[in-house]
């Protein structure tokens, strides 16, 4: 953070009340950058918006859009405004190969890469470490599943365990489940997998510009008195 970013992070926080601070702080304890999630091409919004809410709920900060065929939209009524609290990449250059810009992406950050598939060649999620590395999770479209390419270069299938007739589940069901399983496990484990404090420092100053109202205002303001 530079000084300049301190300053009015330290200015703003003169406008966010003490119990909103310690509710930040709260959040941010349990905020991790170790376990994300990968959307490809999901094309209904509430699917998408269902997803990122409970990503949110589950203290995962990054979220990765693929957009080869499908255009990412929210439906704000199922997102109830979780978005703002998260960070979203999203891949949607026109007649470029998004998965692979993704892929490439989140294999530079040191991450592994698990593609959530029915068949039963995968490995149960409740079975994967989640201590050996970093993990992306990637679930596919509704209708046509997870594309050939990204099948061809994850580092691993993964399934959930099902027991009745039907093949597969809703896709926010299916995050749910994941991420409940491995987060679980990473609170029990004696890993550190939570965010660095200059991490959070960036965080904090961006959930204030969006507590405090009028925040750009402020902000201005301020900045005339210190140039």
């Amino acid at each position: 953070m530079t000084e300049k970013e301190f300053k009015v992070f330290h200015h703003l926080s003169q406008f966010v009340s003490d119990h909103k601070k310690e509710f930040v702080e709260k959040v941010l304890s349990h905020r991790t950058h170790h376990v994300t999630v990968v959307l490809e091409d999901i094309f209904q919004s509430q699917n998408a918006s269902a997803v990122i809410r409970t990503c949110e709920c589950m203290g995962i900060q990054d979220i990765h859009i693929i957009e080869m065929i499908s255009k990412y939209e929210i439906n704000p009524r199922v997102l109830k405004g979780a978005n703002k609290w998260m960070d979203l990449h999203r891949y949607h250059t026109p007649g470029a190969n998004n998965i692979e810009a993704c892929f490439s992406h989140l294999h530079d950050q040191g991450y592994k890469i698990l593609v959530a598939d029915p068949d039963e060649d995968g490995a149960s999620i409740h079975d994967i470490d989640v201590t050996d590395s970093k993990i992306a999770l990637l679930f596919g479209n509704e209708l046509r599943g997870v594309s050939p390419y990204a099948l061809q270069h994850a580092d691993q299938k993964i399934r959930i365990p099902m027991y009745g007739f039907t093949e597969s589940m809703n896709i926010s069901v299916s995050v749910a489940i994941c991420l409940n399983s491995l987060i679980s496990r990473l609170h029990a484990s004696a890993m550190d997998f939570g965010l660095s404090e200059e991490e959070k420092n960036y965080i904090r100053l961006d959930w204030f510009r969006k507590i405090v109202k009028r925040s750009d205002l402020i902000e201005r303001e301020f900045l005339r008195t210190i140039q």
